[in-house]
This record gives structure tokens, C-alpha cells and sequence, in this order.
């Protein structure tokens, strides 16, 4: 193997293509044209079913695993249905990790969340301040689900070799975003808030919490880009820059905006004019969550998209795909 760069022969497994970031990897995979793509629908995979995976992985003979399929949603989805998420969540890590373990795969990436850190942990969030202190609740079972995945990857390093790295990236926005006021993330959720109040000329928008948590946003196109990054590196240079321990990678901007914030740059894209009122009754969820990037620094990557950017380019392409969203 070669010591500062691995090519990836062979099939390259995206599971969840068709989410936000998985649709994001096919397009830099695409780009790099390194192997062979491989994806599954959840009609011809449902990776909740054991048998079905390793039958797959079997058949398929995969060389290389981008693990991005997961049960996701914002602060509302995760507080009223904790059950779905860690079951669903564990389901699918458990079944693609160790069927990628038996049959072989030379590499796998599995991408977790910065939900992983404790609620009030120092910020910036080093990655050796996982396990060290209490969740947020709202997402708790998510949270545990995605660093079972971490410990799943690291264990299997430890005891049988598995070269599987593990990413954790902060909160991802961009094409293909789930824009559904009930279970999507802020920055979307905000995006049509803003988008259908601008088209019927609504004089205020009222905006979930405070306005005062701060959240850092990360371009799920730049995510892409530093999770084929870390895929690229040798066995060598990654695992010398992490632990056995603490194998996981950090990835985002390094920097982070309040809630009020970001609706105010949400209403100059958008076009915006009227008021915006923040509701403290609802809950705000982590008071802060910025990640500390040093190590994927380290390692050779940089986001190059700005926030004004990528909220920009992601409006055009939710307001392209009006029609579908509102259908739904």
C-alpha cells in the first residue's frame, strides 16, 4: 500500500446514497472516478435486516464502505421519537460495519454527528471530550447510536485489524436537505420559513428558541470533500495522527453564528423584509456546539465554501425544487 495515498479500486459502497450526504459523496466519487460506485435503494436494501446486508456484501464483493445512511431529523423529530432513532440507527451501523468485516472490506468510513459531545463541553469541542460529561437530551438516543458506530469502528480495529474510520461532522446543510418544518434541522427549516414568508409577503416570521445557541455550519459538498480526504490518506498517515481510542475526525468550518444570526442572513438571501420574533418558550437545545478542526487540519483539509455561500447556492436549489417540496 502506498504510504501517502490510497486509491480505491475495486466497488466503492455508498450506503444512503440518496440523502443529503450520501448523494453528496456519489457526486465527489463521481468527480474523482476512482472505482466502481455501488448503490441500493432501501426497496432493494433495507440495511435494518441483517441477513439482507451480509447477503449483499457477500454477493457484491466491496472493496471500500462510505457509511452514510442513518435515521436523521431535528430537535422535534429526536425528542418525540428517541425509540426509532437508536434502534434504527444501531440496526444499520451493526449490520453494514460487521458485514463489511466478514467479507473483507479493505476500508470504511462511517459519519457520525457532533451530537457525539456532552452538552456543556468545553468549546471549541476536541474530539477527547467524547464520554466525558452528559448528552443533550433532546437527542440522546441519536447521539448514543453514533458513538456505538465510533466504538464499533475502533473495536474492530483493536481486535481484528479493520482499517474503519469513523467522521464526525458538524451541522451539514446543501442540496438534497430534508426542508420539512417537523422534522428538519434549523438552517433548512429557516430556509423555507423565510422563502414561503417572502412569496405571500407575511409581515413576521416566528422563529423556534431564543435566537442565542450558537451552531457552526458546514456545506455538505465540503463535507464530501474531506470525507474522500480522510479515505485518501494511508493507513499510515491516519492512524498516526489519531488513537485506537479516539479515532475520529472532526469535520468542519471552525467557526459558528448564533441562531438570530443566521436567520438574519437567511432573510437578506431570501429577500425578507418583515420582522423576525424568537419564542424562549420553545427549547433551544445545546447551548453551543463548535468543533476544534486541528486534527483534520493537520491531516491536509480545509472547507473552502462560506456560510452566505452555501446558504445562497442551497436556496437556488430549494426554490428549483419548490414544487416537489411543497407536495410532499
Amino acid at each position: 500500500m502506498a504510504k501517502e495515498e490510497f486509491k480505491e479500486p475495486g466497488k466503492i459502497f455508498v450506503a444512503g446514497h440518496r440523502g443529503m450526504v450520501g448523494s453528496a459523496l456519489v457526486r465527489c466519487l463521481e468527480q474523482a472516478g476512482e472505482g466502481q460506485l455501488l448503490t441500493r435503494t432501501r426497496s432493494q436494501l433495507d440495511l435494518t435486516r441483517q441477513q439482507e446486508v451480509e447477503s449483499f456484501f457477500v454477493d457484491e464483493k466491496i472493496n471500500t464502505v462510505y457509511l452514510a445512511a442513518a435515521r436523521v431529523g431535528g430537535i422535534k423529530a429526536n425528542n418525540e421519537y428517541p425509540a426509532d432513532f437508536i434502534r434504527q440507527n444501531l440496526q444499520i451501523q451493526t449490520n453494514v460495519i460487521e458485514s463489511a468485516f466478514q467479507a473483507g472490506v479493505s476500508r470504511l468510513l462511517f459519519l457520525g454527528s457532533s451530537c457525539i459531545y456532552p452538552r456543556l463541553a468545553d468549546q471549541p469541542m476536541r474530539e477527547d471530550a467524547l464520554m466525558t460529561g452528559p448528552l443533550e437530551g433532546t437527542n440522546e438516543a441519536y447521539a448514543v447510536a453514533k458513538i456505538a458506530g465510533i466504538k464499533m469502528c475502533e473495536s474492530y480495529r483493536r481486535q481484528h485489524g479493520c482499517d474503519f474510520r469513523s467522521a464526525m461532522p458538524t451541522n451539514l446543510y446543501g442540496p438534497d436537505d430534508n426542508f420539512d418544518l417537523e422534522t428538519s434541522h434549523v438552517l433548512p427549516a429557516l430556509l423555507r420559513k423565510f422563502h414561503q414568508a417572502t412569496i405571500n409577503s407575511d409581515p413576521l416570521v416566528r422563529v423556534w428558541g431564543s435566537g442565542r445557541p450558537r451552531r457552526e455550519f458546514l456545506h455538505v459538498d465540503d463535507m464530501a470533500a474531506a470525507s474522500c480526504h480522510l479515505m485518501g490518506l494511508s493507513e499510515e498517515r491516519y492512524w498516526s495522527a489519531v488513537s485506537e481510542r479516539c479515532s475520529h475526525v472532526n469535520v468542519g468550518c471552525g467557526s459558528d453564528v448564533s441562531i438570530a444570526e443566521l436567520a438574519e442572513l437567511i432573510a437578506t438571501v431570501t429577500g425578507f423584509s418583515g420582522s423576525i420574533e424568537f419564542d424562549p418558550d420553545l427549547p433551544d437545545g445545546t447551548p453551543r456546539k463548535l468543533l476544534d478542526v486541528s486534527r483534520l487540519e493537520s491531516m491536509g483539509w480545509k472547507a473552502a465554501i462560506t456560510l452566505e455561500q452555501g446558504i445562497r447556492q442551497t436556496d437556488s436549489w430549494m426554490v428549483e425544487h419548490w414544487d416537489e417540496l411543497v407536495a410532499e
